[in-house]
C-alpha cells in the first residue's frame, strides 16, 4: 500500500463516529467457530465479510453459513466477498460439513446464504436445498433461514427460470425467506452490479405467491447517498410486495477499492426509521448502525 492509500485509510478510520466503534467479542467464541469451519474448508459470511456482530451472534448461538464457495459471479461495488476470477467447482460434501458444524456448535438458527452462481445451471438453488435437507437430518431442532440471491441467469433465463429455482427453496419450508435489495432504486446500479431493483422485489413478491405463510424479509445498508424520502419510498415497495421483515444498517467501507461512505447515519436516524418500519407493517424491524442481514434473526 503506498503512503497516498495509507493516508487514505487512516483518514477514514478516524472519521468513523463512535457508536461504529464495538469489541468484536469473546474471542474463546470467535476462535472455536473459526476452527470448526476452517478444519471442514467452509465458510461463513460473518468472517468473510468481517461482521461486527459475529462474536454476539455466536454467543447466542446463531450463524451464517455462506454456501458454494467464497468466489461470487458478480462484481457489487460494496461487498467484501471474493470475486473477480473464475468460482471453483461445487463441494459436492458441503452440505454434509455444514450440518456437521451446526451439530459441533450447538446452533439453534442458522442463515444459509451463498455467492451469486450464474455459472450453475440452476444458480445454486438446489445446493440450498440440499443443505437444508442434511442440517435437518443432523439437527432437527434447529430452525433454518435462508437469504438467496436472485436466481437470474443461466439455464432457463428470466423470470420463468427465477421462479423455478425459489419454488424449488419455498417447497423446502425455510423459517424466513431473506433477499436484499440493499439500497434504494436510483443507486442500484453503481451499488449493485448486475442486480436489479424490480428483479429483487419480484424475489419476495415470487415466495409470497407460492407459499404466503413462508415469512420474507429484506435489507437496506444506508450511506451511499440515499434521501429519507428514497428509503421511505424503498420499505414502501417491499411492502407492497408482502416483505414482513425488515434489516437497515449502515455501509461501512471494506476497503479503499470499494465505494466510500457518502453519509455516516446517526442512531437517532435509524430509530426514526425503525419506527416508521413498523409503522409501515413489517412485524419484525431491526434499525440501527451495526445492524446486518442476519443481525438477532433467530428472534
Amino acid at each position: 500500500m503506498i503512503s497516498s492509500q495509507r493516508a487514505e485509510l487512516k483518514s477514514e478510520i478516524m472519521a468513523m463516529p463512535s457508536w461504529l466503534r464495538r469489541p468484536i467479542g469473546k474471542a474463546s467464541e470467535i476462535s472455536t467457530v473459526q476452527r470448526i469451519i476452517k478444519q471442514r474448508q467452509i465458510h461463513t459470511i460473518c468472517e468473510e465479510g468481517r461482521c461486527p456482530n459475529r462474536g454476539e451472534c455466536y454467543a447466542q448461538k446463531t450463524a451464517t453459513f455462506l454456501l458454494m464457495g467464497p468466489t461470487c459471479t458478480r462484481s457489487c461495488a460494496f461487498c467484501q466477498v471474493d470475486k473477480g476470477h473464475a468460482p471453483m467447482p461445487l463441494d459436492l460434501e458441503e452440505p454434509e460439513k455444514v450440518a456437521q458444524a451446526v451439530q459441533l456448535l450447538g446452533l439453534r438458527y442458522v442463515v444459509l446464504t451463498s455467492v451469486a452462481r450464474d455459472d450453475l445451471p440452476d444458480q445454486g438453488a438446489g445446493h440450498f436445498v440440499k443443505t437444508i435437507a442434511t442440517i435437518r437430518q443432523l439437527n432437527p431442532e434447529t430452525q433454518i433461514e435462508v437469504l438467496t440471491p436472485d436466481f437470474w441467469g443461466g439455464a432457463g433465463v428470466g423470470e420463468s427460470g427465477q421462479r423455478q429455482r425459489i419454488a424449488m427453496i419455498v417447497k423446502a419450508k425455510p423459517a424466513c425467506f431473506n433477499h436484499n435489495i440493499e439500497t434504494v432504486q436510483r443507486l442500484t446500479g453503481p451499488v449493485r452490479r448486475g442486480a436489479k431493483y424490480d428483479r429483487s422485489l419480484l424475489v419476495l413478491a415470487t415466495v409470497k405467491e407460492i407459499d404466503s405463510t413462508i415469512p420474507t424479509k429484506s435489507g437496506l445498508m444506508l450511506g451511499h447517498g440515499e434521501t429519507v424520502d428514497e428509503v421511505i419510498e424503498a420499505m414502501a415497495h417491499l411492502r407492497a410486495v408482502g416483505c414482513d421483515r425488515l434489516t437497515i444498517g449502515q455501509y461501512m467501507r471494506p476497503s479503499l477499492e470499494h465505494l466510500p461512505v457518502q453519509k455516516y447515519w446517526t442512531p437517532e436516524e435509524f430509530d426514526r426509521l425503525g419506527r416508521l418500519a413498523w409503522e409501515m407493517g413489517f412485524n419484525h424491524v431491526r434499525s440501527g448502525p451495526l445492524v446486518r442481514s442476519s443481525y438477532h434473526a433467530g428472534e
